[in-house]
Formats: structure tokens, C-alpha cells, sequence
């Protein structure tokens, strides 16, 4: 897949850059997507839901009435569940939500979401840039020059640039990450993947493709 380099203004280059083949030209596979998603979801809860059971309420021990002779059911203790400000019955309790995938699923996973933006045509190669200082109207101006105001758009450098990733970081639906950090959620979650053109060399690479 070849595609035209942009500069930051939107305009053409004259260069063009091909999509390893290996990497953004492969059949997709929605199921490894599937698992790659849910761990990453998994792996980002906490865990720490907690709710009292009955052991745990603080309040009195005496029997609140008596055994027999009342018509309704027998009653032992006002922290039963089945009163008001009693324990709950099999609560929730504190947990560890992650789980492990293969290295080559994940792998496969993130192949499959690349290969998805590149049959969509949600891909935008733009030349190596950088911002003399941080700065939200610069990063807001390259949104505008892309045509990207108000969609979800993941943009990928080679290596962390901190000026870029300050001045995108308090635009909405704009995501700044580099190569090593990019993950399935992040691409399928983003409508629009900006690639700057020093990155898309390193994706056969990183790919071992």
C-alpha cells in the first residue's frame, strides 16, 4: 500500500512511502482483536470492589425476637442480609482481573487492527516534525490541516518527543504515542492513525515482518 507524505500544513510532499506489506496487508483476524481488547480492559480494572458481609456489620449480637409464636420466620440477628443495613450475601470481594495472551496473538492482534485502518484508508503518513515549544494551538492547527477536527485520531512517532506530546495532550479525541507504545485498544479505538514518516520504516521491524 503506498500513500503520500504530508507536511504539517496538509500539503504534499512529492514523496510517497510504502505499507509493509506483512504488517498492513494481512486478512484480519476479529477474534485475536477480540482477546488483545479484553486483556488490555482486564489488566486496567482495580479490582478493589468490596462490599460487608454479614461477619463484617457492625451491631448488635442479640436475638431480636423470639423463636416461636411471632407468624412470620424465625430471626437470629439484625445483621442478616435479608434486613435493611444488614451484610450482603455473597458480595463482591477484592480480585485480580489479568490474564496472560501469547506474545504471537498479541502480535497478530495488533497486525489485524493496522490492517483494519489500512483497508478503511484511515491512514495518514506525515513527514517527521517537531515543535520548538509546547504548545495546544500548534498540535489544534495540525488537527485542522488534516481535517481531523473532532475525530478520534492516534498519532505515532518513532520515539518520544515531549514538546509534541504537551501540546496534543489537552485536545480532545488526540492521542500521542510512540511506536513501542502502541497497543490494539489505542488503534481500534482511534478513527484516524497519523504515522509520521520515520515510524513506518520500524514497523517491519517491529514486527520482525
Amino acid at each position: 500500500m503506498e500513500l503520500n507524505v504530508l507536511t504539517i500544513e496538509g500539503k504534499e510532499t512529492g514523496r510517497k512511502v510504502n505499507l509493509p506489506e506483512a504488517v498492513f496487508g494481512i486478512e484480519p483476524s476479529d477474534h485475536a482483536i477480540y482477546l488483545d481488547v479484553k486483556q488490555y480492559l482486564a489488566n486496567n480494572r482495580q479490582g478493589t470492589h468490596k462490599s460487608k458481609e454479614r461477619a463484617e456489620i457492625t451491631g448488635s449480637t442479640r436475638k431480636i425476637k423470639k423463636q416461636k409464636g411471632t407468624g412470620t420466620a424465625r430471626a437470629g440477628s439484625i445483621k442478616s442480609p435479608v434486613f435493611v443495613g444488614g451484610g450482603r450475601a455473597f458480595g463482591p470481594r477484592p480480585r485480580n482481573y489479568r490474564f496472560k495472551l501469547n506474545k504471537k496473538l498479541k502480535q497478530l492482534a495488533r497486525k489485524s487492527a493496522l490492517a483494519y485502518k489500512a483497508q478503511t484508508q484511515m491512514i495518514t503518513v506525515l513527514e517527521d516534525f517537531n515543535f520548538e515549544a509546547p504548545k495546544t494551538k500548534d498540535y489544534a492547527a495540525l488537527v485542522t490541516n488534516l481535517k481531523l477536527n473532532g475525530q478520534r485520531s492516534l498519532l505515532v512517532l518513532k520515539e518520544a518527543n515531549d514538546n509534541i506530546y504537551r501540546s496534543a495532550r489537552n485536545i480532545q479525541r488526540a492521542e500521542v504515542v510512540t511506536l513501542d507504545e502502541l497497543n490494539t485498544f489505542d488503534i481500534m479505538k482511534a478513527k484516524n492513525l497519523v504515522l509520521v514518516e520515520s515510524s513506518v520504516e520500524e514497523f517491519g521491524k517491529l514486527f520482525n515482518a
